[in-house]
């Protein structure tokens, strides 16, 4: 028998909205809590991103103070405090339990965190896990509070409690919060390997770590100057696509379609305009904005794509720095050598202006050890923040395996090597919610190629000029060493002087290799004073 057929009424009664935080609550790994050991430093990434964000926005130095204490099986207690300018309190809470509200997501700006998902991500991790809200001490113009601050995920809106005016000076923000579910772990996705890179690519900050064990872990500040601060800028034509240009136009206050371009999109002149009525002429560029149609915005992306355009404003956007960029390096890898690149803006999908810098450092600390030896290592970052997860899926990555380092002397599975990316930009394409990985999107990917290959060729000089100081080396000790029998020979079968002998092959040879002849005299001399100092510790030694 037949199943009665249910109505559409009868299916819709079950018809509900939910909120942003409801659906966050059932699919936290979107937010990068996925596994015991990432979803505890992606709590710690998202208060020690704000602390750097809430610091320079206030022209303070970062200073940032992190402790993980463990209170029990895979149960931790973690607490991020700052110097910066704190939260005024009218804003706490949704600052920190309002997910989806912030003062980034809708500014044409560079900056670390974009969605206003991050810290409100962490207090509702900890309440999943928990059941526990977030303690929150902050100040406000020299006066500071306490409270603590819960979620309504029903509502997607904060519950603030015990709001508290705290008498004892305090400056900052400091966020404590207690975790399950989670795990710290020593290694290259660890706590302790996050923050040396958030040191290494923000070297305007200092870093303390305490970690379960008790240990104190400091990155000291490498540079006591401020990253300049990006300016709000407007999108790029290049990069366009025809929905892009149909949601501008059809938000655009602008009376007509050539004003439109320019109040709208930046590099974008009078004479530019011209230049696109040149092309796509059977657009009406006196009509209004709103009225555009979607053949009309074919015409004008395939316009937009036929004429040339200045490069995009790189105000909007502040990468590190190549001296930064040294000096970070130098500080945290040491490495024997380095080559730093920073390459020209550039646009992807949407006019989205972006700039890669990249560095190749070789020897030193860089790369990792392994059982065999050395390996080469990825240190990828986005808007100076380090992406530790999802590597496989990031578009750094892609870029990097797709060079053939060969070519360039360099052997990323047995040398020492890091190869080190940050892409800057008023939007960085995460390929999740999470903020793990970037998108693989073409231009990026080419970009950043471009970038390491150029960096890459300035280490492939210095290896080769390793190689070939090797080789001499090698020569010039085999050449001595036959000289010195050569002497011999000779003294034996002519009876002439064998120290002379050899001392007329000695300048002979010295003539071709005087540095090596002067590294091989200082070499000597100090293994000589090493033998003496020997002797007299152990003639001491004796005679006591």
């Amino acid at each position: 028998m037949a199943e009665k057929e249910i109505s559409s009424e009868e299916i819709f009664k079950e018809f509900k909205e939910h909120s942003i935080a409801e659906f966050f609550k059932k699919n936290r790994q979107m937010l990068g809590y996925s596994g015991m050991v990432r979803s505890l430093v992606t709590v710690v990434h998202e208060y020690v991103t704000n602390s750097l964000d809430a610091c320079e926005a206030a022209n303070i130095l970062p200073d940032i103070d992190v402790a993980v204490t463990e209170i029990g099986e895979n149960k931790y207690r973690v607490r991020v405090k700052d110097n910066g300018p704190g939260i005024p309190k009218k804003f706490v809470g949704k600052a920190l339990g309002t997910i989806l509200a912030g003062t980034k997501f809708h500014q044409y700006v560079q900056q670390r965190g974009q969605q206003g998902i991050g810290a409100a991500g962490g207090l509702l991790f900890a309440q999943v896990t928990t059941g526990k809200p977030l303690f929150v001490n902050s100040s406000e113009k020299g006066k500071a509070y306490s409270c603590k601050i819960a979620i309504d995920t029903q509502k997607n809106s904060p519950i603030v409690t015990e709001m508290t005016d705290l008498t004892e000076e305090f400056k900052g923000l400091s966020i404590e919060g207690e975790f399950a579910d989670v795990k710290y772990e020593k290694s290259e996705h660890g706590i302790y390997e996050y923050l040396k890179r958030t040191a290494l690519s923000n070297p305007h900050c200092q870093i303390k770590f305490t970690d379960p064990d008790g240990k104190e872990n400091v990155f000291l500040r490498a540079v006591s100057a401020m990253p300049q601060k990006p300016v709000p800028t407007l999108p790029h034509p290049l990069g366009l696509a025809i929905n892009d240009l149909l949601e501008f136009a059809h938000a655009s206050q602008s009376r007509k379609i050539s004003s439109f371009f320019v109040d709208t999109f930046a590099r974008t002149t009078s004479n530019k305009v011209a230049e696109l009525r040149e092309i796509a002429k059977t657009v009406d560029f006196d009509k209004p904005p709103r009225s555009l149609t979607w053949t009309d915005a074919e015409e004008l992306i395939k316009a937009i794509r036929a004429v040339k355009w200045i490069a995009p404003d790189a105000t909007a956007i502040i990468p590190i720095g190549e001296a930064q960029v040294k000096i970070a390096l130098k500080n945290i890898l040491d490495p024997e050598f380095m080559n730093v690149v920073e390459r020209k803006p550039r646009v992807f999908r949407g006019g989205i202006p972006f700039v890669v810098e990249a560095a190749v450092a070789y020897g030193g600390k860089a790369g990792y050890q392994t059982d065999e030896g050395s390996a080469g290592a990825i240190l990828r970052f986005a808007n100076r923040v380090p992406l530790l997860f999802d590597t496989a899926n990031c578009a750094i990555t892609e870029a990097v395996k797709t060079i053939e380092w060969k070519r360039y002397n360099i052997d990323m599975e047995t040398q020492p090597v890091s190869v080190f990316v940050n892409l800057s930009s008023v939007h960085v394409p995460y390929s999740g919610v999470g903020k793990e990985a970037i998108s693989k999107e073409d231009e990026i990917i080419e970009e950043i190629r471009l970038a390491v290959m150029e960096a890459a060729r300035g280490v492939q000089q210095f290896i080769r000029g390793k190689q070939h100081a090797t080789f001499e080396a090698g020569r010039y000790k085999t050449t001595m060493r036959y000289a010195k029998q050569l002497a011999k020979d000779l003294s034996e079968l002519t009876g002439a002087n064998e120290k002379e002998l050899f001392d007329s092959l000695d300048k002979i040879v010295t003539k071709h290799y005087p540095h090596l002849k002067k590294q091989d005299e200082e070499e000597n001399a100090k293994a000589a004073k090493g033998k003496k100092e020997e002797a007299e510790e152990e003639e001491g030694a004796v005679s006591e």
